[in-house]
């Protein structure tokens, strides 16, 4: 693999048991400007609605604060769910955040709701029916726009061009099946492979390469986005990934939680049992000390031939949290600046 492997941050604004979805966006920043001094790339943050357990509902909302308050780091969004919006309407505001923070903003787009039906229908403007599914479409258009090239027969050619112009955001597709690295490719996109959804990815990352159709990226980019929980030893990391089991476990039967504390899960697990061995904790979940986490990122990426891995991390202590992202960092060696102590939230 040519070149050092990136580390970047996929941050969902968890929230905890006892805690609030404002102090989880709060926590956010916080993380950001950590993950800034360590020498982290870039800092993506995602899109879901009607979650207790995630406060993360508007990216383009916490990407100008996050850059704000950062100097190095690439910011964006992991993802925008592209169904829900107008592509012009996206396009836009990633244009003017790519004018503010020139060179430093992603744009990555995702097809699914990131929502349950219900919620899902709540965000339609037209809620008569169920909205067409036309993502290419939608996509085609969206890039369109970024690219200030729309095809002259388009209906909206005649349109002003975008505010941010000739700045913009670095377009990235996210997903988890082959259908999507097959939409990356043709688009001639970098893509980003959910893994923690998905623990089998790599033949669609190796297709994606394959297929690649070289417009304004030049060449495929791959990167791969892993459940990960770093601790001083593999007992410890262990113990604080117990809430993200129960968390799991609670999920498959019902409604989703927030984030319960370490003594909780433990309890909870010792009482019913871990879930199978499958999902964002299952065999791709990187949970360990420095040395396991780092041996398990790069087989990881070894797997996917991706330059890049894009960590997601969830605890119940937001101080736990900020551990594992630093000692991921010291066991990559990062290009760290001053670390920052921990801002007021």
């Amino acid at each position: 693999m040519p070149g050092p492997l990136r580390l970047s941050v996929l941050d969902q604004s968890p929230v905890s048991e006892g805690s609030t979805g404002a102090q989880a966006l709060r926590n956010t920043i916080d993380l950001a400007v950590l993950a800034d001094g360590l020498g982290y790339h870039r800092y993506w943050v995602a899109e879901h609605h009607g979650s207790p357990s995630l406060a993360g509902t508007s990216p383009e909302a916490l990407i100008g604060p996050i850059a704000a308050s950062t100097t190095r780091l690439r910011v964006g969004s992991g993802g925008v769910m592209l169904p829900h919006y107008s592509p012009r309407k996206v396009a836009e505001t990633f244009s003017v955040l790519g004018a503010l923070f020139p060179g430093r903003i992603d744009l990555g787009v995702g097809r699914t709701a990131g929502a349950d039906d219900e919620t899902a229908r709540a965000l339609q403007r037209d809620r008569r029916q169920t909205p067409e599914d036309d993502f290419p479409h939608q996509l085609v258009e969206l890039l369109a726009y970024l690219r200030d090239d729309m095809p002259p027969a388009h209906r909206f050619a005649s349109l002003t061009p975008l505010p941010g112009l000739p700045e913009g955001p670095e377009p990235w597709l996210l997903g988890s099946s082959h259908e999507s690295a097959s939409w990356a490719a043709q688009a001639g996109l970098p893509y980003a492979f959910a893994d923690f959804i998905n623990p089998g990815g790599a033949p669609s990352a190796a297709a994606y390469a394959a297929r690649f159709t070289a417009q304004h990226a030049g060449a495929p980019q791959v990167a791969v986005a892993a459940f990960v929980l770093c601790a001083d030893t593999d007992a410890e990391a262990e113990r604080l990934a117990s809430s993200t089991r129960m968390a799991r476990a609670v999920r498959r039967h019902g409604p989703a939680i927030r984030v319960p504390t370490v003594a909780t899960a433990l309890a909870y697990l010792d009482e019913y049992g871990a879930p199978p061995d499958h999902g964002p904790l299952g065999p791709r979940a990187i949970v360990g000390d420095p040395a396991t986490v780092r041996r398990r990122l790069e087989a990881l990426a070894a797997s996917y031939g991706a330059e890049e891995v894009i960590v997601v991390t969830i605890t119940h202590e937001h101080a736990a949290r900020r551990r594992s992202y630093e000692l991921i960092a010291e066991a990559f060696a990062l290009d760290t600046g001053a670390v920052p102590a921990k801002i007021s939230v």
